[in-house]
């Protein structure tokens, strides 16, 4: 059985960083899209982030308007593992964060993966 295994989270202060990190065990994702998604209670699960399988070791990062330039993704596949990198935190970016993977680049880009972490809350303080 795979899981993900989302950890990192925490209260932080307006201004400061986080890095979050994704584990996945029981199946190598290395040729899987991974991502990320945030949720805020009572509002739609958003996409963060994402590192897309290319072929080989290639993979392309590509980030929602809101996080670009603050965030980056990164993964390291001998860990079978994600990480965002979160700098510049704004209390809009609070909510809980979730790990997505799956083989298709469609089925993360809609939110729609076949693997789901158990998410992580951020909160960030003004």
């Amino acid at each position: 059985q795979v899981q993900l295994v989302e950890s990192g989270g925490g209260l932080v202060q307006a201004g400061g960083s986080l890095r979050l990190s994704c584990a996945a065990s029981g199946r190598t994702l290395s040729n899987y899209d991974m991502g990320w998604f945030r949720q805020i209670p009572g509002k739609a699960r958003e996409f963060v982030a994402r590192t897309r399988w290319i072929s080989g070791l290639t993979y392309y990062a590509d980030y929602a308007d809101s996080v670009k330039g603050r965030f980056t993704i990164s993964r390291d596949n001998a860990k079978n593992a994600v990480y965002p990198q979160m700098n510049s935190l704004e209390p809009e970016d609070t909510a809980v964060y979730y790990c997505a993977a799956d083989r298709s680049s469609v089925a993360v880009a809609a939110g729609r993966a076949e693997l789901w972490g158990q998410g992580t809350l951020v909160t960030v303080s003004s």
